[in-house]
This record gives C-alpha cells, structure tokens and sequence, in this order.
C-alpha cells in the first residue's frame, strides 16, 4: 500500500511539472540584454518571453527609461511589437531594440545632463482587455556621451 502511494504521488508531481499555467493576464519576463555599456552608434536589445491565455495582446509593449541623476534623459513610449497569429496559450518571444544615434531605430536618448548616464528600463506587456503584466525592470545600463 505504501509504494502504491509514493508511486501515485510521484506520477501526479510529474504530470503537474510539464503543464504550462497560462492566465488572463499576459505574463512578460526578462530573458536577456545584449550589452550594459551602451556607446554611440550601438544598438541596445532587449529580450523577453510572454505567455497569454487569450493571445489577444496589443500591437505595443510600454517602455520606460529612468535616468534617477538626469530626468530630462528618461522617456515614456510604446514601442510597437510585430503581429503575429493569435492563439489561445499563446507564448513567445519579444525583443525590443533601441539605437543610440543609429539611423533606422527608435532614438534611445543620449545623456542630457553632465557626465554619462545610468539608466533602467521598465517595460510593461498590455493585451487587447487591458490587463497588464507584471512591470518588468532591466539592469542598470550605462549609456555613455
């Protein structure tokens, strides 16, 4: 009788590990960055998985840049995100890529005050009901004059 238990517990812990819980509200991750030491002419990319029950996420993902010493280097935007089907249970990837004085990208805004800046990101992921996911912060980036 006891082995009979241990086995059922262990069948329903495995089961239970290999389902994905998708909710309502869209759930954004931060996967990677491909610097921290952002110079002109560079490019700065950001990486994330997502997960959506619905798969009814909006065509942008909100991004947030905080400049703490330097105010007037920090920006508000919503950085549009490519379509792609939508599926219920929907995952994948979004990446969001910035230039610093790189023609064909949205601006990432040098440094305004003296000195280069230390800045975060946070990026917050909407879908077509309004919910939001949870606010996703990167790394300290520094971004250099």
């Amino acid at each position: 009788m006891r082995n009979k238990l241990i086995i059922l517990l262990g069948v329903l812990i495995f089961m239970s590990c290999g389902k994905e819980k998708f909710d309502s509200t869209p759930s954004l991750k931060f996967q990677s960055v491909n610097t921290k030491d952002l110079h002109r002419q560079e490019l700065l990319r950001f990486t994330f998985s997502f997960t959506d029950k619905e798969g009814d996420l909006g065509d942008s993902i909100y991004v947030e840049k905080i400049v703490p010493n330097c105010p007037a280097s920090g920006f508000e935007q919503w950085y549009p995100i490519p379509s792609f089907p939508s599926s219920s249970n929907q995952s994948g990837e979004i990446a969001v890529t910035f230039g610093y004085n790189v023609t064909g990208y949205s601006d990432i805004l040098g440094p305004r005050c003296t000195g280069d800046d230390t800045a975060v990101f946070r990026f917050v992921l909407r879908d077509e009901m309004g919910n939001t996911s949870d606010t996703v912060v990167s790394p300290p980036i520094i971004i250099y004059k």
